[in-house]
């Protein structure tokens, strides 16, 4: 059973869409934290799973994408909700398009944030390999130690030393065999791009502007595939942007909410 963070604001749920949070590698559920607790305030129902191994999820070996696409469509159905905005970062990106790949019924909208849609050429496959080995041996600090350093703006590491520290706490709690099985899953993710074209649920493309892994022309060239998708770049934000700028991402996911069918259809009734 996934192990999950959830707004509990009385009545959510009754009126606007849920959402779905899917997390970035290789943290934790709780970098949503800004936004469940924006989101959960203005009444929508908030769900935000840790992937398998994470803060108390069930550990899974050798498990894909695929696995986590069904154990999310469980949690949904345990949680009698018939669909979902599900708002994917990096890894969490990855998990959102192999959901909708197999549970289209299930997405009332996708969310992609700061995340790229092919798979791992050869060279990017090899330096995943080499750092489950050095995970292996050095341990989760060794997992904080390489990717702290790609999520935020030169700017932020500068006046907002916290923000790493939060990350920081979230990696080292984690084991490094549940590091390395989420790392696995990433290296043997299916390629996206052909499903792009396909994709008819309502799309929003949000991207830090100053993302070093997740570049703004990465997010561009997934605007440009799927079909009436909206793009949004968020000034002062690199990788991990809904905790660089909070309000700013906030702000873009309540515009792309407003607009969609359900919503729409309760504010005419």
């Amino acid at each position: 059973m996934l192990s999950y963070l959830q707004s509990n604001t009385a009545g959510s749920g009754v009126d606007k869409p849920a959402i779905l949070f899917l997390h970035a590698f290789p943290l934790s559920a709780a970098m949503w934290q800004p936004q469940i607790e924006a989101l959960g305030k203005a009444g929508y129902t908030v769900i935000a799973p840790n992937s398998f191994g994470i803060d108390g999820s069930a550990e899974k070996a050798g498990w894909t994408f695929t696995d986590y696409a069904h154990e999310l469509a469980s949690l949904l159905d345990s949680l009698k909700v018939e669909n979902a905005t599900v708002v994917g970062l990096s890894m969490g990106g990855y998990q959102a398009f192999a959901f909708y790949r197999l549970y289209p019924e299930k997405t009332a909208s996708l969310v992609l944030c700061d995340t790229r849609a092919e798979a791992d050429a050869p060279v990017a496959r090899s330096a995943r390999e080499e750092f489950i080995s050095a995970v292996e041996s050095k341990g989760a600090g060794e997992a904080a130690g390489r990717m702290i350093p790609n999520y935020f703006t030169d700017n932020t590491y500068r006046v907002r030393p916290e923000l790493a520290t939060q990350a920081e706490a979230m990696i080292i709690k984690q084991s490094p065999t549940v590091i390395n099985a989420a790392m696995r899953a990433i290296m043997t993710r299916s390629d996206a791009t052909s499903l792009l074209s396909a994709i008819d649920c309502p799309v929003l493309v949000l991207n830090g502007e100053e993302d070093k892994l997740t570049t703004k022309e990465t997010a561009e060239s997934i605007h440009a595939l799927i079909p009436g998708s909206q793009l949004r770049l968020l000034a002062g934000a690199g990788h991990i942007s809904n905790m660089e700028q909070p309000e700013a991402f906030n702000h873009a996911l309540l515009d792309h909410l407003v607009t969609l069918p359900d919503y729409q259809a309760v504010q005419k009734s």
